[in-house]
């Protein structure tokens, strides 16, 4: 598409001027006629510049692979195909989902020569984005007109859940620093070797291991056999239901915190030698990822939830206990990522956590809402807001009520802010695991 530009409408304007002449004398006329065309030739002529305007061949280097809020630099590459030299403004198609600065540039790039353009994006959205072509206005060469051309260039970003925590996490526990993100000292009850058996002593045997009594018992030397404690198994229930919607601040939502949360837990888990595994839900499964260990789980998981968002449908517990119960007989720590709002799906939440408990450990992780609990802690003395505030309040005591109930169940809960969750949540499995509960 090609239209005017301000040179042109500028040009126009000369002659128009001179026409008013023509109320005070009929002599001007012929001026302005000549005046009218040779702008005119000198527009067409200049038209013709922008034959082989869209000569270029544009490329565009970045990574394929980003975490939610973290800074890439991105450069573009635009190449003259032409003998003429280009001035024009250039844009990248920039998903909606990201920030970019510069939005746009305005470039001069000699004849067959090369602009290279960089700019800084921003994701502030999970999922898979892709980055179409470069747009640009190009103008002819005394800026009479512009043309738009767009050159293809396609780049697929598969933004991930915030990972740094992780490398966070990694540069302070070598420090012995977690204490700075809310991370206490658990001490261990027992050891990493627990009492298997007894047998009989073998030449070899450390006298550590002796067991006096049974030897003074069975009159035979006997020690204690012990194992080493086998990998246990760890699965995340992660709600993407209504509930977890919303926006809690900087553009995430609940369950982007509940995830950025449990990839860090999955994490130290997986760096002590357990087994993670995943399933995702709403009114269906979402995303499963077998319990297993490995360097590379957390990339797994990075990648199976990468591009999940909460759907505003009622989540279906029932199925996800179904699959949990088919998926995964072997004890394990189960921790489901939900919220409460209503007497049902309290009592089906309930229910579903209860009926595992003795063959997993499950734990119940509740997401607060900061509009509820601001209403309640900051309602006025008078008018709606009093009604607003009491409203808050008796649904803040009813949550506490059935949290309440699950604990007295034999379910362990934590109820906490999305933004404070990750700390509170490592401590809580450490506890576990130096308590041997699961």
């Amino acid at each position: 598409m090609i239209w005017p530009g301000r040179a042109l409408a500028f040009s126009l304007l000369i002659p128009a001027l001179l026409s008013l002449g023509l109320f005070v004398s009929d002599s001007l006329g012929p001026a302005v006629l000549a005046l009218d065309l040779v702008v005119g030739l000198v527009a067409v002529a200049d038209l013709a510049t922008l034959i082989g305007a869209g000569a270029f061949r544009a490329e565009r280097r970045c990574g394929t692979v980003s975490s939610l809020g973290e800074a890439q630099q991105v450069e573009l590459s635009l190449f003259n195909l032409g003998r003429l030299g280009r001035i024009f403004r250039a844009r990248d198609d920039v998903p909606d989902a990201f920030t970019a600065d510069p939005a746009d540039f305005v470039v001069s790039v000699p004849a067959r020569g090369r602009a290279t353009l960089l700019y800084t994006i921003v994701p502030k959205q999970r999922g898979t984005y892709t980055f179409c072509s470069v747009d640009a206005l190009v103008s002819s060469r005394l800026g009479f007109w512009q043309r738009a051309v767009s050159w293809p260039v396609e780049t697929v970003v598969r933004v991930y859940p915030d990972i740094r925590q992780i490398g966070r996490y990694t540069v302070l526990a070598r420090r012995d620093k977690l204490s700075t993100m809310g991370v206490r000292r658990t001490r261990r009850l027992g050891t990493d070797n627990e009492f298997e058996r007894l047998r009989d002593y073998t030449e070899g045997d450390e006298p550590r291991h002796m067991d006096w009594r049974a030897t003074a018992r069975r009159r035979k030397l006997t020690v204690r056999a012990h194992q080493v404690n086998q990998s246990q198994r760890l699965i995340f229930l992660i709600d993407c239901g209504r509930m977890m919607a919303g926006d809690t601040g900087q553009g995430l939502s609940p369950l982007d915190h509940a995830l950025n949360s449990m990839l860090m837990l999955a994490h130290i888990a997986l760096i002590r030698g357990d087994q993670v595994g995943l399933l995702a839900f709403s009114d269906r499964v979402l995303a499963y990822v077998p319990p297993n260990g490995g360097a590379k789980r957390v990339k797994r998981l990075v990648h199976s939830v990468h591009n999940i968002f909460p759907e505003m449908v009622e989540s279906r517990y029932d199925r996800v206990f179904v699959e949990l119960e088919k998926r995964c007989r072997k004890r394990s720590l189960v921790v489901m990522m939900t919220n409460l709002f209503d007497d049902v799906n309290a009592q089906i939440i309930g229910d579903h956590l209860a009926n595992v408990v003795g063959r997993h450990l499950p734990l119940g992780v509740f997401l607060r809402d900061h509009d509820i609990f601001a209403l309640a802690d900051n309602a006025p003395n008078q008018g709606l807001g009093l009604y607003q505030g009491a409203a808050a309040a008796a649904l803040l005591n009813w949550r506490e009520r059935a949290l309440s109930s699950l604990r007295t169940r034999g379910v362990m809960t934590l109820d906490l802010f999305p933004n404070e969750l990750t700390a509170p949540l490592i401590n809580q499995y450490l506890q576990i695991k130096a308590r041997h509960l699961l």
